[in-house]
This record gives structure tokens, sequence and C-alpha cells, in this order.
């Protein structure tokens, strides 16, 4: 298939691609390159990519498609309260105007990154992909809002599906540390300690990007009448951690770490707990390959090997709402997080052409 990514340079884009690539797939990829230089380790696999922001693709950029899998947006609770109007610009608004567009195209598969965090405070109970909506950030909001109003437009030859992903860690060529269990292991890795600002009794879903990876390639391949405007939250039922079990495991990982309470920390209203039976029932093709345990391990030796410091945990390169603030205090980025001309390296990244042109440049 020739898929676009959005979000192609992103935490999970840069895992997913190559393993797009694997299968035989032909990728091209759009990318705001907000993110660009925030990289650890080995380089992803190089793929096609439009610099250009999603607000502002075109149907005619994607003629000659047949599927998308869309990531980009504003990708959590802190980065969303940045400016709550722009999250839902860019999380609702846009991704409701892109899927317009791909259906325009003739474009008839659509899978859309969503998010766990629809369910919001849900208490302790298990929940299902009928389960009541209940987001407590405007992120989660913005998610719930994308999903209803590309739902409304599937058709007989328009097919999305939304896979409501658990809470990401693991390893990525572009790393992120506002993550629970990737910020716990880096500052028992720097620090010997890691602070927990809640009483550490909420739930979490937690899914290694790899295997968020696994499931957008088996919905891809999946017959169309199984995932024909599904939703399916993305994960496995075993993988429902307290948080303060994620910080025992976590110590018993990173030796000589210890957690620490912030003092006052009570519950997080944003507490979940997924049942994921039906991703696994309706989709055999997706077998996640990863557990908290494996994780938390592959996350020490990697920053261990990097010789990962206090000073690149503390700063803004892991950190997504700090490097958009980096890049807004410096004149990068406006108000509206879009390049300007005045940012010293904005024209530099962005690249020219159209999207269907690079189809027939892609190398594994």
């Amino acid at each position: 298939m020739n898929i676009l990514v959005t979000g192609c340079h992103g935490y999970i884009g840069s895992v997913l691609v190559p393993m797009l690539l694997d299968a035989g797939h032909r990728v091209v990829g759009i990318d705001s390159h907000w993110f660009e230089p925030c990289t650890f380790g080995p380089p992803s696999r190089d793929v096609p990519c439009i610099a250009n922001d999603i607000r502002d693709v075109e149907a005619s950029d994607l003629e000659g498609l047949d599927a998308v899998i869309h990531l980009a947006a504003l990708s959590n609770d802190p980065l969303g309260d940045l400016d709550p109007e722009l999250t839902y610009e860019i999380n609702h608004r846009a991704t409701v105007r892109l899927a317009r567009l791909a259906k325009q195209a003739g474009i008839t598969r659509f899978l859309v990154s969503s998010s766990c965090s629809t369910y919001g405070a849900s208490g302790d109970n298990m929940l299902r992909e009928d389960a009541s909506f209940n987001p407590v950030t405007p992120y989660g909001e913005s998610k719930v809002l994308a999903d209803r109003d590309v739902s409304l437009l599937a058709d007989d030859n328009f097919s999305p599906t939304f896979l409501r992903n658990a809470t990401a860690y693991g390893i990525s060529p572009r790393l992120r540390l506002d993550l629970v269990l990737n910020e716990f292991v880096a500052a028992a890795c720097t620090k010997g300690s890691f602070l927990i600002k809640s009483d550490g009794t909420p739930w979490r879903p937690l899914i290694h990007v790899e295997d968020i990876g696994r499931a957008f390639i088996a919905i891809l391949g999946a017959p169309r009448d199984v995932v024909h405007n599904e939703a399916f939250n993305v994960g496995q039922t075993t993988e429902n951690y307290r948080v303060r079990e994620l910080a025992d495991i976590v110590c018993e990982t990173v030796p000589g770490s210890r957690a620490e309470y912030a003092g006052g920390g009570g519950p997080d209203p944003r507490c979940y707990r997924i049942d994921c039976t039906k991703i696994n029932q309706l989709v055999p093709g997706f077998q996640p390959q990863w557990t908290i345990r494996l994780g938390a391990r592959q996350i020490y030796e990697a920053y261990q090997a990097a010789g990962l410091t206090i000073a690149e945990m503390e700063g803004p390169r892991y950190y997504r709402l700090s490097r958009l603030r980096q890049l807004i205090s410096s004149g990068q980025l406006d108000a509206e997080l879009r390049w300007q001309a005045a940012g010293a390296d904005a024209a530099a990244i962005f690249e020219t052409g159209s999207l269907t042109a690079d189809l027939g440049e892609v190398t594994k």
C-alpha cells in the first residue's frame, strides 16, 4: 500500500515508519519538524517527508495514496494545556479536515491515533470500547471530538479506524521523557530518585511504542469489515498498573534508586484501566511483544549506553512542552505554533515537492 504517515518524525512515527517499510509498504510522511533535533541513539531510517503543518494539507497532496496513518497531534495532557484552543484546532479540527480531504482524494483507509485519555476519570472499572468518555483535559477532550466527527464520515468508500493507545513507553529515535515510565527511569538513572506527584494510586494502561506500531500494521492488514469505523483499545489487559506499581518496577530495575512522593499529593483524576479483549479477538495479527518489566530494562540499558545526563534529562530536548516553549521564546515559532521566517533554522528545514511525487523514491 501507499501510506501517508503524519507525524512521521515523532516519537511513534520514527518507530512505526521502518516497521511499515519492513512490512513491504511504501511510505511518505508529513511532519512539522518541531522536534527534528530531539534525537536519541541511532537515527531513524530515512523516508521521504514533506515539511508541512497538517493544518495546511490540501487534497491534491493526497492523490495516489491508499491509506493515512494519522499520528500528528499536540500529544499529551501538559502539551494540551499550552493553549487549549490550539489543542482543539490541531487535534480536533485539523484531524477532521484531513479526514475529509482524504475521503475527497479517494483514500479508503484512515487510521487515527487516538488515546485512552478519552476515558479520563474512570476509577477502578475495567473499560471496554463502549465505556463512557470522561476526559479531564483539553487533550483528552480533543481526541473525543476528533474521533466522533471522523466517524461520521465513514461510508462504503471511506473506512476510518480509531486506535485508543494506552500510555506509551520505550526507546525511540525521538525519545520523549514526558511519558511516565520513560521519565521515572531517566530520573532514577541520572539522579538516583524520581518524583511521584500523585499518591500513586491512579491506574495507567501502558504499551511499548513498538507494540503500537504492530497494532497499526495489524489493523491496516485486517479485513475492512472487521475494522471499519471501529475503535480499539490498544494494549494488553494484563498491562494495567497503578503508578506506585510502576515505581516499584523501576526501583527493581535501576540499582539503588528510590521513589519519592510529593508532599500533599492526592489521587490523580486521570485514572483508567482498559480491557483489550476486542483487538485480541478481532485482529489476531496484533501480537504485542513487550511487558513493563522488559520495557523498563530496555529503557534503563539504553540510557546507560547513551550516558544520559541530568542536564539532558531536565532540559527541553526530550520534553515536548519545553521544546515548544523554547521555539516560541526564540521567535522560531509564533503563538500559533507556526514557523517564522526570522527563526534561525526554520526555512532551512523545509523541503519542497508533493507527497505523491516522492512515492517512487522510497527505499528501505
